[in-house]
């Protein structure tokens, strides 16, 4: 099966083509924008950047988004996690307000889990949707050159201590939010991918 790519993010789009390696996914053409992510859920934005793609290409795409929740701060930043510390805030700009929003916080309230709602989006109208989270901890500092995001001061409980940021792509993929989104959106596409026709959730 042949899935447009919503993301231009380069970091993004190479963990969504580890997992979804059994389809052939083409990048998003140059000439189209990036969508406003204007929606107050995950799935919403989802949809919103699945059904732009999907119109302007007329053909299947696929698109996300992640949320990191974190329990000291009542679940923020959430849907706001890519601007937390502004509009046009850099990974490190957003990691940095994290930290200092949670200084003076104890490890054992330090909780969170990061939150990934893929979405394919079918030319009918129809729609694939599929969630992966990872529960965790915020570390008291960044570590590891690996990753994006927030991934250096993610702590997955799954894991041996080390943040996603100090693990190899395989390793992260393995346990990580987005890894399980898109390993359960590959595997709820599979009866799809031999009829285009079939609508799925309409």
């Amino acid at each position: 099966m042949r899935l447009v790519l919503a993301t231009a993010n380069p970091d993004k789009a190479r963990e969504i083509a580890d997992a979804l390696s059994g389809f052939e996914l083409v990048p998003r053409p140059a000439d189209v924008p990036d969508v406003d992510e204007t929606a107050d859920t995950l799935e919403g934005n989802a949809r919103l950047k699945a059904e732009a793609l999907c119109a302007a290409t007329g053909e299947p795409a696929v698109a996300d988004d992640t949320g990191l929740e974190v329990d000291a701060l009542d679940g923020r930043p959430g849907v706001y996690s890519s601007r937390f510390a502004g509009p046009e805030a850099t990974y490190a700009d957003n990691v940095a307000k994290l930290l200092a929003d949670l200084e003076g916080v104890p490890d054992a309230d330090r909780g969170a889990r990061f939150r990934t709602v893929a979405l394919a989006r079918f030319p009918d109208g129809s729609e694939v949707v599929a969630e992966g989270t990872v529960d965790g901890h915020i570390a008291a500092e960044a570590r590891g050159d690996e990753g994006f995001g927030y991934d250096p001061v993610f702590v997955p409980v799954d894991g041996d201590g080390r943040t996603f940021a100090e693990m190899p792509l395989a390793e992260k993929q393995a346990v990580s939010h987005r890894g399980r989104a898109f390993r359960a959106l590959a595997e709820a596409l599979q009866p799809r991918s031999g009829d285009d026709r079939r609508p799925i959730r309409p």
